[in-house]
């Protein structure tokens, strides 16, 4: 099967391109020149910034529809631990990939990975909702945190 990029993968692609579980939202790419760094692997920014593209996208497409008619939510990332745990280099193809994994009333915890070929790099990362001022948190909708338990076998905490 052909690797689309920029496009949702399915659960059928995200397998045959070396996932070992199928994952909400999958997308792929490949390593550009501006990416790397003076060694020719890929530079540490870049993968923060591939998290940072599919973490917008998994917003607008999970997210957003259900503040729809509401004031949109900031959502802020608290703290990220990112684990790089083998290096990238020039003109690879790879997927990134994001859950929820749990969730709280005004927060959330996403984990993402990069695959290429094997996994690449890992982030878990604590999102928080704020109201659109800033000053306080923003509770996620009951329909939202039941559709991320269905959708990403996500666990509510507290």
């Amino acid at each position: 099967m052909e690797l689309i990029y920029h496009t949702p993968l399915s659960a059928e692609a995200q397998i045959e391109h070396g996932l070992t579980e199928p994952q909400p939202l999958a997308m792929a790419d490949r390593v550009r020149f501006s990416e790397l760094d003076i060694l020719h692997h890929v530079n540490n920014k870049a993968y923060l910034s591939w998290f940072e593209t599919l973490r917008v996208a998994y917003f607008n497409r999970f997210f957003a529809p259900f503040f729809d008619g509401m004031p949109a939510p900031r959502n802020v990332v608290r703290n990220a631990n990112i684990h790089y745990v083998k290096e990238m280099v020039l003109d690879e193809d790879y997927i990134t990939t994001a859950r929820v994994v749990s969730f709280r009333r005004t927060s959330y915890i996403m984990e993402q990975q990069i695959w290429s070929g094997d996994l690449r790099a890992t982030m878990t990362g604590v999102m928080v909702l704020r109201t659109p001022d800033g000053q306080s948190g923003y509770p996620l909708p009951a329909p939202l945190r039941q559709s991320l338990i269905e959708r990403d076998g996500a666990v509510a905490e507290g």
